[in-house]
Parts: structure tokens; C-alpha cells; sequence
């Protein structure tokens, strides 16, 4: 038993965590869209029409796709995901292959003014409030400033902030 010992211990600290999936019941993964160079949206933009609004890079794409497997091979797989109406988001989110996307219009910047931030974040809230602590995690694909607001978590491109909407506390997550 002696010499079984340091191997249990060995085993443990390297084991758990890193081969199970943290259990995510309950939880909101709110992921920032993937790289798209700049700030904003060009003057001229329009919701719903990609070629008027900034969208993600060829390494944006790539990022997307590399985040999806990541979390698949994680073991993480989602209930629902919903994604803000901007390109960059809804892109974002169907190339992470990880399931059904739909549109949310609580999860739309409110950055330049495009949308009301109170009306945003109070429809997002409400949405969050639905949530029961034993629902499989959700996923939301959104930008900084939602994410800022909801979380209070300041995030790059592709980030993703794990929120638990019973505690209202969060955790930046690394895939």
C-alpha cells in the first residue's frame, strides 16, 4: 500500500479535471465572436446584411472551428446556443459545429448605439433568469460589451466566460 500510494496520488492530481469534463448544469458559456480586425461597424451598417458590417478574418474562421473541436473533445456539448443577429456572431457560432444556432436579440451590442443598452441587458437578463440550475449548459456567441455588462468579465476575441445566472458569478474559461 505504501508504494501504491504516491501512484493513487500521482493519478489524482494529473486525472481529475483534465479528463472529465467539468459538470456545466446550469451554466452560460458566453463566448465573445471570433477575430474580426477593427472596432465596430462601418458607417453604413445594416443588421442582416453581412457585406455592410465588419465579419471575422480567415483566422477568425479557423479560430471558430479550432474552439469547436476544442470543446467537443472537452466533452462539452450544449443544450442551446444562441447567437447575437451580427455576422461576425452568427458565423462565429455555426463554425464551432457544436449544434443548432438561433438568433437572440438580447445578445446585440448596444456599442455605437446600434441598440438600447438597458433594453438589451434587461432582455438578456430575463432569458438568464429562465435557466434552471439542472439544464444542460447553454451557449451564447455575443460581443465585449454584452458580455462586459452581464458578467463584468473583459474579453478578446474568441474568449469565453463561464456564467452561473442562480450566483451571478463568472469565470473566464480557457478551452
Amino acid at each position: 500500500m505504501k508504494r501504491l500510494l504516491p501512484i493513487l496520488l500521482l493519478v489524482f492530481s494529473l486525472g481529475v479535471g483534465a479528463s472529465q469534463a467539468e459538470d456545466f448544469r446550469g451554466k452560460v458559456f458566453f463566448m465573445r465572436h471570433a477575430l474580426a480586425p477593427g472596432t465596430g461597424d462601418p458607417e453604413g451598417f445594416l443588421l442582416g446584411e453581412c457585406n455592410t458590417q465588419r465579419n471575422l478574418s480567415a483566422s477568425g474562421r479557423e479560430q471558430a472551428r479550432s474552439i469547436g473541436r476544442t470543446l467537443r473533445s472537452r466533452g462539452i456539448r450544449f443544450s442551446e446556443i444562441y447567437t447575437s443577429q451580427w455576422c461576425r456572431c452568427s458565423e462565429t457560432a455555426r463554425l464551432l459545429d457544436s449544434g443548432t444556432v438561433q438568433e437572440f436579440v438580447g445578445l446585440n451590442s448596444f456599442y455605437e448605439d446600434h441598440f438600447n443598452e438597458d433594453r438589451m441587458l434587461s432582455l438578456l437578463r430575463a432569458r438568464l433568469s429562465n435557466i434552471s440550475r439542472y439544464a444542460e449548459p447553454i451557449l451564447m456567441v455575443t460581443h465585449f460589451v454584452t458580455i462586459l455588462g452581464i458578467t463584468g468579465k473583459a474579453v478578446g476575441s474568441g474568449d469565453i466566460v463561464i456564467f452561473d445566472p442562480i450566483i451571478r458569478g463568472s469565470k473566464i474559461f480557457h478551452p
